[in-house]
């Protein structure tokens, strides 16, 4: 049997609920996470998603911005969330999945507009929180030789052709040096494996992400690959496949991303 968990930025729960029981149908992802849930723990819909067979769920929400959850068809054991620079703004939600394989659901934040911290408070809290989480993942005593799998939003497109256009984003937030610089000190951390790029080439253009702003999104087609599956070394011959669900971004009411998702053996 293998293991199929999904990652997708909804942009509030309440607005997907359809969506994500169509995803449930169609896919059958046996662990979904999701980030921009923007509601609070006692009004998200727990018994929504338990009749359509995903019974455990943890969730960390607050009103109205971020939040982070994870909905499973298999148990989920020793729930935890880590906060980040400082900030109760519910970002982190990890668990441990059967097989020994631990979980962690990221909403990094997205930056603002200007890349410059000294301008821009939430450029410096982007910049902070991924150094942070490079630090964290760098303790030996915390994380060495365990099988992880890290999902989310992580709102920085790494690679060259995971943009549009490599020339004129280098100067547009999510695709900056100093946040691919930090993604891959992060990556190195744990020697994290990238699981659509150890499908896909790194030559091939490959987004998750279109924003709301152009008309028509398909056609111009200016996306960034800004959600991710990573796992450790020790899970990278478990890999049997990734899939980004294109289409998904013409789904009524669309969230500008679109699911993610992987499977393990």
């Amino acid at each position: 049997m293998g293991l199929r968990i999904a990652t997708w930025n909804v942009n509030s729960i309440r607005l997907r609920l359809d969506l994500l029981a169509g995803l449930m149908k169609s896919h059958e992802p046996d662990v979904i996470c999701l980030q921009e849930t923007k509601v609070q723990d006692h009004d998200f819909p727990l018994e929504h998603f338990r009749a359509l067979g995903y019974p455990h769920l943890l969730t960390r929400g607050m009103k109205a911005y971020n939040g982070v959850a994870i909905i499973s068809r298999v148990p989920l054991a020793t729930p935890h969330g880590r906060d980040f620079c400082e900030k109760q703004d519910c970002r982190h939600l990890a668990a441990h999945l059967p097989g020994g394989i631990e979980l962690h659901n990221f909403y990094v934040p997205a930056g603002g507009d200007i890349p410059d911290p000294k301008a821009n408070d939430k450029f410096a809290h982007k910049l902070r929180f991924v150094e942070e989480m490079t630090g964290w993942f760098s303790d030996p005593g915390e994380h060495k030789g365990k099988k992880m799998v890290l999902v989310g939003d992580l709102n920085i497109a790494p690679m060259e052709h995971d943009v549009w256009s490599h020339k004129q984003l280098l100067g547009v937030v999510s695709h900056t040096p100093p946040e691919t610089e930090r993604m891959a000190a992060l990556m190195d951390t744990l020697g994290w494996v990238d699981s659509a790029r150890h499908f896909v080439p790194a030559d091939q253009k490959l987004y998750s992400w279109w924003s709301y702003r152009n008309r028509d999104w398909a056609a111009s087609n200016r996306g960034r690959r800004l959600d991710h599956i990573w796992v450790t070394p020790n899970l990278k011959k478990s890999l049997r496949s990734t899939e980004i669900l294109r289409d998904a971004r013409n789904w009524t009411p669309p969230s500008d991303h679109v699911p993610v998702i992987v499977e393990l053996a």
